[in-house]
């Protein structure tokens, strides 16, 4: 173990909140991971008080090393300023002020998407790589992290873009496959809409695909038609929990 104990990452999503002790050497979980259930409704007080106790489970691993916490908004400078997948009562709240507070420990607050970017830029499917990377996340809405030359751009938001007059996620995130029952060749024709605006607009080098689907990308990433490679991520689902605690320690240092 890591002398000052292992960063902790936390995962806040609509049904659970995850959290783990993170190696970062490896890039892998020190320990197995914890998920509680999202409270609801999800204020702040009331998921800070999750939290906390993903905090105290591993308090022997971390010590008092940064904790990362992934929310799946706009975040500036530890305060939330959106909440199209979270609870509205988040708006403008100081997540790093109101998590420290809490815990007593370095926070450091960071949109879902952008975490799973940084992670897949250290350890998974974008490392290595130059000029534009645009990681999605296919799940309940569709997140982004664009990554160039290795330094994230934050809160991209690219799944809000409007396309057909619609917004995109609205249209192509994987939680409307299941709840339209799409086939999958009715989806991959809404993600080639989908991907090949995201090509018009910012000629990445790579797209990186993530999200819970990923798991199955072989039934859809090989058919969809770009000029940019397309590939899976690699970490999945412990992607958002590696890459807040890579960030906690990169901006405590």
């Amino acid at each position: 173990m890591a002398k000052k104990g292992y960063p902790l990452g936390i995962d806040i999503g609509g049904s659970g909140i995850k959290g783990a002790p993170v190696d970062l050497d490896k890039g892998e979980f020190a320990q197995s991971r914890l998920k509680i259930a999202t409270p609801q409704p999800a204020t702040p007080e009331a998921v800070a008080h999750v939290v906390d106790q993903i905090v105290d489970e591993f308090e022997k691993a971390t010590g008092g090393s940064p904790i990362g916490v992934t929310v799946p908004a706009v975040v500036i400078r530890g305060t939330v300023l959106s909440a199209a997948n979270i609870d509205p009562s988040w708006i403008n709240t100081d997540a790093e002020a109101l998590i420290k507070e809490h815990t007593g420990r370095s926070v450091t607050v960071l949109n879902d998407a952008d975490a799973a970017g940084i992670a897949e830029l250290h350890y998974g499917a974008a490392k290595g790589e130059h000029g534009l990377v645009i990681v999605t996340t296919l799940g309940t809405g569709i997140g982004s992290a664009l990554i160039h030359d290795g330094r994230l751009v934050p809160n991209s938001e690219l799944g809000h873009l409007e396309i057909d007059g619609h917004d995109a996620e609205d249209r192509a995130a994987s939680s409307v496959k299941d709840r339209e029952g799409l086939s999958w060749d009715e989806w991959i024709e809404r993600l080639q809409r989908y991907y090949e605006t995201i090509e018009m607009l910012f000629s990445p080098d790579l797209i990186v695909v993530g999200g819970g689907v990923s798991r199955d990308s072989d039934k859809f990433l090989p058919k969809l038609r770009l000029r940019a490679p397309i590939v899976p991520a690699e970490l999945r689902n412990k992607a958002g929990i590696i890459g807040a605690a890579h960030r906690a320690v990169d901006l405590a240092s």
